[in-house]
């Protein structure tokens, strides 16, 4: 599955699950090199699921007060796709300027809502909820494609109920 012309691959982003594992989901990340999840997964079948597709980074929500999930760290920094990626949940927790790391994607959650800029170099991103439907919002992921050096985020719509 290539969605986008010239893709070598893809990194499956999502967040906000809330212990909702959707089947569309895992068929929308089925062929990623590797699962972002940023933060308020809800329940460690979550991570399971996930992990039977692909190798996957999480870190902990506001949600994630119980164990396994409350040992999840608050952010994670990994090389993928040619690039460097911070993962956090909540944006305005980010203590540090990720251009001292040479951070190239900063993918964040929490507000279910997805959103998308460039700023400095750094290609800011939050997938948006994969989970139970909220705040009138459609529920979704994204999957980041590498074309080249470039990434180029696709949001991926998921079912509407529930």
């Amino acid at each position: 599955m290539t969605a986008v012309r010239g893709a070598t691959e893809f990194v499956g982003v999502l967040s906000d699950t809330h212990g909702l594992m959707r089947p569309e989901a895992l068929d929308a990340l089925r062929g990623a090199s590797h699962i972002l999840h940023a933060g308020d997964v809800g329940s460690p079948a979550v991570l399971a699921a996930l992990r039977e597709i692909a190798p996957v980074t999480a870190v902990r929500g506001n949600v994630d007060r119980s164990p396994p999930l409350s040992g999840l760290p608050l952010w994670q920094a990994s090389d993928l796709a040619g690039q460097s990626w911070l993962l956090i949940h909540r944006r305005e927790d980010l203590d540090l300027d990720p251009r001292v790391f040479g951070t190239g994607v900063v993918v964040f959650g929490h507000t279910h809502r997805f959103e998308t800029w460039q700023q400095d170099g750094i290609l800011w991103l939050n997938p948006g909820s994969a989970g139970p439907r909220r705040f009138g919002m459609t529920p979704g992921l994204v999957r980041v494609w590498r074309v080249g050096e470039s990434l180029i985020p696709e949001p991926v719509e998921l079912g509407s109920e529930g």
